[in-house]
């Protein structure tokens, strides 16, 4: 990556556009290496001008790969972007098996890096030790939240972290596969090692009515989760809040104790991405889970849609053919998805991406799977698949925020990365660790954003960067510090729905 002190990138040696890290005014001298430019336009920050001319059909080159071919004829200094570019996706794609070598991360300073964290009876580890209420329907989602309100203002305490609820609308007049995926999610919220205590909150009548939604819950402790159906008692509240209090019993039994790093499994999301998602936030995740999967943890990737355009990337890393097959099944069925419902497959969906500089499906998927860095992809998952494998996992999920870091959480991970251009306040229900790709959103949202990944634009090295990070990444899950969606209580979740409802 060539970077000037004026401001401007050019990632690959190849790349036929260059990336502005300020805004530039039109008749502006842009230079990277020895060559310049002249901008004929004004071109906004983190936005791309092209170096040379380029001819119309021809290919707009970054991170060394086609993002898209230029609609008309492109001179150097112009602006590159949605009006004169167009995606070279259409159509499905035939895939052939073509591995490649991975590469290894070498190992961490410290091979024998640990964290301290709870030990649960099962042997999961989890950051943090808190009372959910998952309730099996929406209808009771305000009794869910005054029981939470009035328990945690109760019982949060240096040996419990908070009781938290997470409404949702479903439960009920749900069918088929709707009414998997609510269960599925539920249940594995209900047996994620964050939770040191559950309250199964139910109504009485709905589809997914308590007896039922103990066959997709399994297996669990008695003292660790407890039911209570509404419809069945004088008043939920008593009832619920005395069973709250013996679950806070059980759970304060827990202490953080010290735990290998190989028991971490980290979610890797990005959202509202900008011109320098791909250099910086994404690759410095990248770096992560490199580094964590080095030492015997997990890392999952989701967003399937926006790994059209750089799947193949991902599907020459495969463990072998199997993996590779279910990589394949994992995009086409996304597709298939797409279609069924009559919307282009390789449109740029938001908005907000355009805006801060994303032109195409094939630049934002670049950007996006170096999330995943450069190791082995060892398994994929389908949605509500809880990690079973140390490794880099791919999860079957969409785009959407709310809907992918739920899904992430609910595979089992502890703690989900989410990387930024843009900001939100959203958290999900495991702490969810914002990282701004530029420093200017990191300034101007100190509410939202929890690390600042823009300073790998301004002189800061990788690998100093990285290791302050990890180490970031071990204090938040030791409990030494906490997440800006947890000090302001951002917690929610989303379930993905495609189907018919009653």
């Amino acid at each position: 990556m060539e970077e000037t002190k004026q401001g401007f990138i050019q990632i690959h040696k190849s790349d036929n556009v260059w990336i502005c890290l300020r805004d530039v005014k039109k008749g502006e001298s842009v230079e990277v290496n020895g060559q310049t430019v002249v901008a004929c336009e004004d071109i906004p920050s983190g936005h791309k001008i092209a170096n040379q001319s380029i001819a119309a059909g021809s290919d707009i080159v970054k991170y060394g790969f086609p993002i898209g071919h230029a609609t008309a004829g492109i001179s150097a200094g112009e602006w590159v972007h949605s009006h004169n570019v167009k995606t070279n996706l259409e159509g499905e794609v035939s895939y052939s098996y073509n591995p490649v070598a991975t590469s290894v991360y070498p190992h961490a300073r410290d091979e024998n890096r640990t964290f301290l964290g709870y030990v649960r009876e099962n042997g999961d580890v989890g950051v943090r030790n808190e009372i959910w209420i998952v309730n099996t329907v929406g209808c009771i989602n305000k009794v869910a939240e005054q029981l939470a309100k009035m328990a945690d203002q109760t019982y949060k305490s240096e040996h419990i972290d908070g009781v938290y609820h997470f409404p949702h609308p479903f439960g009920c007049s749900q069918l088929g596969d709707d009414l998997v995926h609510t269960q599925k999610i539920l249940a594995d919220l209900v047996n994620h090692p964050n939770a040191g205590g559950v309250l199964v909150l139910g109504l009485g009548c709905e589809n997914n009515y308590i007896d039922l939604f103990k066959e997709a819950i399994g297996p669990y402790h008695a003292d660790r989760v407890k039911f209570l159906a509404v419809q069945q008692v004088e008043d939920e509240m008593e009832e619920g809040l005395e069973l709250i209090e013996e679950l806070v019993a059980y759970a304060s039994q827990f202490k953080r104790q010290e735990v290998p790093v190989s028991k971490l499994k980290v979610g890797l999301k990005c959202g509202g991405s900008d011109g320098l998602s791909g250099i910086t936030a994404n690759p410095l995740v990248g770096v992560f889970s490199d580094q964590l999967i080095s030492l015997g943890g997990a890392t999952v990737l989701t967003e399937v849609p926006e790994m059209f355009g750089a799947e193949t990337i991902l599907m020459e890393r495969a463990k072998d053919e199997q993996v590779y097959a279910k990589i394949v099944e994992l995009v086409n069925d996304f597709k298939h998805y797409f279609a069924k419902n009559g919307q282009p497959i390789y449109e740029n969906p938001s908005p907000g991406n355009k805006k801060g500089g994303i032109t195409t499906l094939e630049e934002k998927s670049l950007g996006c799977v170096q999330k995943g860095g450069f190791g082995r992809v060892d398994d994929v998952l389908q949605y509500g698949d809880r990690v079973t494998r140390n490794g880099l996992s791919l999860l079957q999920g969409p785009g959407n925020d709310l809907v992918s870091v739920t899904a992430l959480a609910a595979s089992g991970c502890q703690i989900v990365l989410f990387t930024t251009g843009r900001g939100t306040p959203f958290g999900g229900p495991v702490p969810t660790v914002k990282i701004s790709t530029n420093t200017p959103l990191y300034e101007r949202k100190k509410n939202w954003i929890d690390y600042n990944a823009g300073k790998l634009v301004e002189g800061a090295a990788m690998e100093e960067v990285a290791e302050d990070f990890f180490q970031y990444v071990l204090d938040l899950a030791s409990g030494r510090v906490q997440t800006k969606n947890e000090l302001y209580g951002y917690k929610e979740i989303a379930i993905f729905k495609d189907g018919v409802m009653l």
